[in-house]
């Protein structure tokens, strides 16, 4: 039984990834050991942040980096540091003050709400979005038309949220932002490939400290020194109400360590072994088809994808209610629930939860509605 069955909550089985809304990871013990380590013991906060910017960019192998309290914070604080940069007045009056250069353009197609819409993160951090282009269909042309004297930077959201197709690439937007002398700012939260996106030279990048790298609740912004440093430099404007605390800036860096340190081959078959056993499962249930996809956004991770046609009256939306209104309360991606498909993603998931989610998909299926 759980800390929180203990304070009277459901138990959760994690089929739907690293996602904000059911706790995102599971800690190893080796970060908890730290943050409780870092718990019992002071220590000068602006120092730790200077040193574990330091640590993070050994691994990351960037210029700098501004440890945040989450991937969101750092969108805000990043956007921030192109308008207020070090100087003590604009950001003590950030998200106001008289700065006129302050606008963000992003894709249209990546002005997703992943829980909050991106575009208040922009805000919050004295920023105004400037969605470029459609929502399915976004021309360079697009994004330089939306270029003026007011443009503070570009960004660029890598997601599973966002369109998959008529987007600009990373790299043509990469190019335009290079064009007009402008900073670019990469939304890569969820992304599990670090240096795929560190090795670009982009200005600031953005990564979850809890999702791919199982952390704590955390997030970093790495790149080029001079907008790392204007980074840290807004924790005495909006950034206080963001700040992180010295457990979670340890733990995070345990678990940097444990990602770098473990075997990727491994991790990515143990998925693809756990997703087999739950596609056999279900392909043996009448009314559901199961097949092996591919994250949607390129990632290395493997998921059952779930037809549902079990009748009428049972339909995804159903099948996913259901589950989720159960005992433990089995979460599943319902992206694409209003199209009769659900997939379960087996990254947090352990061999005997896959054995209760099988039973539970199967007593479902079996219910008279």
């Amino acid at each position: 039984m759980s800390i929180y069955q203990n304070i009277g909550l459901d138990g959760v089985i994690n089929c739907s990834g690293k996602m904000t809304k059911i706790g995102v990871s599971v800690l190893d013990e080796s970060v908890t050991e730290a943050m409780n380590q870092a718990g019992h013991a002071f220590v000068v906060t602006d120092d730790l942040l200077v040193r574990a910017g330091e640590l993070i960019s050994d691994y990351m192998k960037t210029e700098a980096t501004c440890v945040t309290n989450s991937a969101s914070a750092g969108i805000a604080l990043s956007v921030a540091s192109v308008i207020a940069g070090e100087n003590l007045d604009a950001v003590e009056a950030l998200p106001g003050g008289d700065m006129k250069k302050r606008e963000i353009i992003i894709q249209k197609g990546h002005a997703v709400n992943f829980g909050a819409p991106i575009t208040s993160m922009i805000r919050v951090g004295g920023g105004i979005p400037v969605e470029a282009g459609h929502a399915n269909k976004v021309e360079a042309e697009h994004v330089r038309q939306a270029i003026n004297e007011n443009t503070a930077a570009l960004m660029y959201v890598k997601s599973h949220h966002c369109v998959q197709k008529g987007m600009l690439d990373i790299d043509e937007m990469h190019a335009i932002a290079r064009a007009f002398d402008l900073p670019f700012i990469v939304d890569a939260a969820a992304e599990e490939d670090f240096l795929r996106y560190t090795s670009k030279g982009y200005e600031m990048v953005i990564f979850s400290g809890a999702k791919a790298l199982e952390g704590p609740t955390s997030g970093f912004v790495t790149g080029k020194k001079a907008y790392i440093y204007a980074c840290l430099k807004q924790y005495v404007g909006v950034g206080r109400a963001m700040k992180v605390g010295k457990e979670n800036v340890m733990g995070l860096l345990k678990a940097i360590e444990n990602y770098f340190n473990k075997d990727a081959e491994m991790c990515v078959e143990n998925q693809k072994r756990k997703a087999q056993a739950l596609i056999d499962s279900f392909n043996r249930i009448e009314g559901l088809r199961a097949n092996m996809i591919q994250d949607e956004a390129g990632r290395a991770i493997f998921r059952a994808l779930v037809h549902v046609n079990l009748g009428e009256s049972k339909s995804a939306k159903w099948l996913n209610e259901s589950l989720r209104n159960g005992n433990p309360k089995i979460y599943v991606r319902d992206h694409k629930a209003n199209i009769g498909q659900l997939s379960f993603d087996v990254r947090s998931v352990t061999d005997a939860e896959i054995s209760s989610v099988c039973a539970r998909v199967q007593e479902l299926a079996n219910q008279t509605v």
